[in-house]
């Protein structure tokens, strides 16, 4: 999940080189945070959260096929 997560969020963000996630799991949760440049962290986020909510909608269809719970943060 976090390898999908990452092309996600790189192909969003101009300085990719940047993109750090984190990952953190337990047996039924996965917790992602995600931090960007600074010049980027808009284009992640988007326009009223749109973004941001999309990119949790797609990581909370993928963690159902694996039967978890999925969290991502953007962290500044």
């Amino acid at each position: 999940m976090k390898e999908i997560l990452e092309v996600l969020i790189k192909n969003l963000v101009d300085k990719q080189e940047e993109v750090s996630i984190i990952e953190k799991s337990d047996a039924k949760s996965v917790s992602y945070e995600v931090k960007v440049a600074k010049e980027d962290v808009g284009k992640v986020i988007g326009r009223q959260g749109k973004m941001a909510k999309a990119i949790r909608s797609i990581m909370k269809a993928i963690a159902t096929k694996e039967h978890k719970k999925v969290n991502v943060e953007f962290l500044d």
